[in-house]
Formats: structure tokens, C-alpha cells, sequence
């Protein structure tokens, strides 16, 4: 059900696309909400969105691509993939996008752009094997700690690029075309994967990348490029087989359908619990969820399904499920099929709710948890141990603040401590959630939280 009248809703609509793409700077002004109600439409899933862009460059035919999240960081991976000379169209509406990369790929992405977000990395592959060589930018993204770019270029060596650092860009060559090799990944990192995948396919010969990251994104790509023709087995395991196709020229247009969100579908599944809402999640991957619902439970969080749509019940008790031994529980991310570290911040602010005392431990990146302070200064009751781990003394009230969104994830773990604070909570820097969440002030609206973005 759509709370307020169609006029207003249109206009913060409008409000929302223009500050998109303008970079109008605004921020979301949130009053308590409970027992929110109805349904909540995933959006395509973003991690999954970039690679495949990126791939659609490597295809001399037109690819299309269907359910493509209209956030920041796609449109900021558009325009690059648009001013590498592809055709680029996109109809919003109907969240779908016509890539046709047919004439000479430029070799120097935009550089203002290409630092706005990780993603830009993704190009060096295609560019590569559209034109033999490319020019990096040092990329951008979250600031969550030290993302070393290291895997990303030895795997390009290793496939024949020459690679040259310099202090501000990256010049890469590729002469003869990428070459099949046995790859060994230091760590099952997803992009360097996708590097990889995306290599490979374009390789002459057969290429085995051992220690693969296997999330659902990777293996959306990897379906990707299969259909546009080359060989590709192991998807889903930590050992891929791909058989190259010797040169892009040999690619085809493909139409591939994104999966929803799954990191979107944990927030709101956090969000429906942390404000006693009913929420239903139509069109998700069950299977996609298992860890997630494992470790959610330990907080107290129930949700079950019915064909491919997810039911989260009104008004649950979130308590913390100790050990048996009656130990503080430790809840950690880890690589897929483990619990995600884009929703380990999800994580904390769900257990701010829930009574009794957990150990939330981030292992990957060493900054992400420094935006604990914001619910510290809400309220919450939270030890920080040290970089990657805080002890959280949940079931506090929480009360409302002027606050500032450090990255997507952390914005989107303040967003649902303001639907549950008392008062209204103010959160600057909104275009941080713009880039990971679509109009998340619009469609939470529509289940009827009190979400307003503001001009600064």
C-alpha cells in the first residue's frame, strides 16, 4: 500500500532521479516508524551489475541486460563503459540496459569517474581484449580499509599483459592476446575472480583459477559469458575451468537477467525485524539465504518462504541465542557460502536490538566497523575490542541523531537505527545509500516508514 497521495510520491520521485544524476548533495531525514507493512520489490543485484557491465564491452554484438538496479554506482559504470565508445541505452523504467561495444574500445576510461568507484578495475580485462591496452585510474569505492589491487594485476601478468605503475595511473599492454594459464588466487577475493573469469574467456586455450570466489555475482557472470561462448565449468565451487574463445571477435550478444539483491534482501530483512514489521520479499533465490537466516537466528530474526517470495513476521523477540555453554556468541563474515561482510554492519545495528550480548567480528576489511561511533552516540551500548571486532550489549533504546553516512553499508545500518529511534534522526551524505540502494527512501515509504530527503 502506498502511504501519501500519487502527486507527492511522484514529485520525491522525480526528487530522487535528479539528485542521482546531478550529485545534488541531500540527506534523509527519518522520524520512527513501526510496524511497517506490505511489499518490498528487490532490486537487481549491484555487485552482480558492474561485472556484467563490464563484460558487455568485451562483445563486438549488442547485449541486454534486464533487472539492472538504477543506482550510483551503475550509472557511474555506465557512463565509463559509454565513453569507452560503446552504445549505451537505458530504459529506466523498465530497469533494463542495450550495451553494443561493435566499433574500437578506447583504451583510457574517464579518469574523474573511473576513481568515484572499485568497479573501475573491472574494464582493465575488457579493454584488453578489445584493444590491447588500457589505462587505469587508482580506483575508488568505499572507504572500509586497504583493498589491495595486487591480485588484479599478477592475474593479468600471468595472462600475458605487461603491467607498468605508475604514481597516479595504470598502463597495461596486452600484444598477442590473453593467454590460458593455471591460476592460483591468494585469496578467493570475488573481483579478482571476475578479472580472471572475464579473461579467460577471451583466452587462447584452457584456464584453471583455483581458490575462486564462488558468490552468487560471480556466477551470474560466469553464466554470463557462457552465453556469449565460452566454456565455463565449476561455477559455484573454489575451482573454474574455462575454455577460452581465442579473441572477442568470437563473443556474441546475449540477454541475461540479473538475480535480486541478496545484500538489499538482508538489510530489509534486518530493517522489517528491527521495527516489528511484516514485510513480504517477493521474487528472491532461496537457496541464497541459508547462512544468512543461520546467523540472523542467533539474534532472535525469523523468516521463512513460500515459493520464491520471503515472509518476515510482525513483532518477533529478538534475544541473543547464547552457546551452549552459555558463551557470548560470535557471529563473523566469511567467503560465500559464509555470512556475507557486506551485512556484517546490518549485523550490528540488529543486534543493538536484540537483548542480551554478542561478538560481531569483521575479519576483511579494517575500518569497517569505525562507524560504530554514530550508534554509540544513539545510544547503543557497543565495545569496540579493536579494528575488526565490537561486543555489542543489545535491547537499549535508541534515540535519534544528526549523523553522517561513512559507506553504503554503514548508511544503510544508520537508516534502519533512525526508523527505530525515538525522534527524528538526520543522515548527511545520503548519496553514500544512493549508491548501493535504489530510491530507498521511496519504496520505504511505500511501506509506510517516515523517510524524507531533504536538499542540503
Amino acid at each position: 500500500m502506498v502511504h501519501g497521495d500519487s502527486v507527492s510520491v511522484s514529485c520525491r520521485h522525480q526528487d530522487s532521479v535528479d539528485h542521482r544524476k546531478s550529485g545534488t548533495a541531500m540527506h534523509l531525514r527519518i522520524e520512527t516508524s513501526r510496524r511497517l507493512s506490505g511489499d518490498y520489490l528487490p532490486q537487481g543485484n549491484k555487485n552482480e551489475a558492474l561485472p556484467v557491465v563490464a563484460a558487455c564491452l568485451m562483445c563486438p554484438e549488442a547485449c541486454e541486460l534486464d533487472n539492472l538496479p538504477q543506482i550510483l554506482d551503475v550509472d557511474v559504470m555506465l557512463e565509463l563503459v559509454r565513453g569507452l565508445g560503446a552504445e549505451v541505452e537505458v530504459d529506466a523504467a523498465n530497469h533494463k540496459a542495450r550495451i553494443h561495444a561493435h566499433g574500437m574500445v578506447s583504451t583510457s576510461p574517464d579518469a574523474e569517474m573511473a576513481t568515484r568507484i572499485r568497479g573501475s578495475l573491472l574494464l582493465a580485462a575488457p579493454m584488453l581484449a578489445r584493444s590491447g591496452s588500457a589505462v587505469l585510474q587508482r580506483p575508488g569505492g568505499d572507504r572500509i580499509g586497504r583493498r589491495r589491487i595486487d591480485p588484479h594485476l599478477e592475474i593479468l601478468e600471468k595472462m600475458g599483459a605487461h603491467v607498468e605503475m605508475g604514481p597516479r595511473a595504470i598502463r597495461l599492454e596486452l600484444d598477442k592476446g590473453f593467454q590460458a594459464c593455471e591460476l592460483f588466487l591468494e585469496e578467493a577475493s570475488v573481483m579478482a575472480t571476475e578479472t580472471a573469469l572475464m579473461a579467460a574467456a577471451v583466452a587462447h586455450g584452457t584456464t584453471v583459477i583455483d581458490n575462486a570466489a564462488c558468490e552468487p555475482h560471480v556466477q551470474q557472470l560466469g553464466r554470463l559469458l557462457a552465453a556469449m561462448g565460452a566454456g565455463i565449468d565449476g561455477l559455484g565451487t573454489n575451482r573454474i575451468t574455462i575454455c577460452g574463445t581465442g579473441g572477442a571477435e568470437h563473443l556474441h550478444g546475449v540477454t541475461h537477467r540479473l538475480l535480486e539483491d541478496h545484500i538489499e534482501v538482508g538489510s530489509i530483512i534486518a530493517l522489517a525485524a528491527a521495527t516489528g514489521s511484516a514485510i513480504r520479499i517477493p521474487g528472491v533465490t532461496p537457496n541464497n539465504y541459508r547462512m544468512v537466516q543461520r546467523v540472523f537466528s542467533r539474534l532472535g530474526v525469523r523468516f521463512m518462504f513460500s515459493g520464491d517470495t520471503m515472509l518476515i513476521p510482525e513483532d518477533q523477540e529478538l534475544r541473543v541465542d547464547y552457546d551452549r555453554n552459555g558463551a557470548i556468541p560470535h557471529i563473523h563474515d566469511a567467503p560465500w557460502p559464509g555470512f556475507p561482510a557486506d551485512l556484517s554492519s546490518i549485523a550490528v545495528v540488529l543486534a543493538c536490538c536484540a537483548e542480551g550480548s554478542v561478538l560481531i567480528h569483521e575479519w576483511m576489511f579494517e575500518s569497517r566497523l569505525y562507524w560504530v561511533d554514530s550508534l554509540i552516540s544513539m545510544g547503543a551500548r557497543i565495545t569496540q575490542c579493536d579494528p575488526h571486532r565490537v561486543v555489542v550489549d543489545g535491547g537499549r533504546p535508541l534515540y535519534s541523531a544528526t549523523l553522517s553516512s561513512p559507506d553504503i553499508r554503514a548508511g544503510m545500518s544508520l537508516l534502519i537505527a533512525a526508523l527505530r529511534a525515538e525522534g527524528v534522526t538526520r543522515i548527511h551524505n545520503a548519496q553514500q545509500i544512493d549508491r548501493g540502494y535504489e530510491r530507498i527512501d521511496l519504496r520505504l515509504a511505500e511501506l509506510g516508514a517516515k523517510v524524507q530527503r531533504v536538499r542540503e
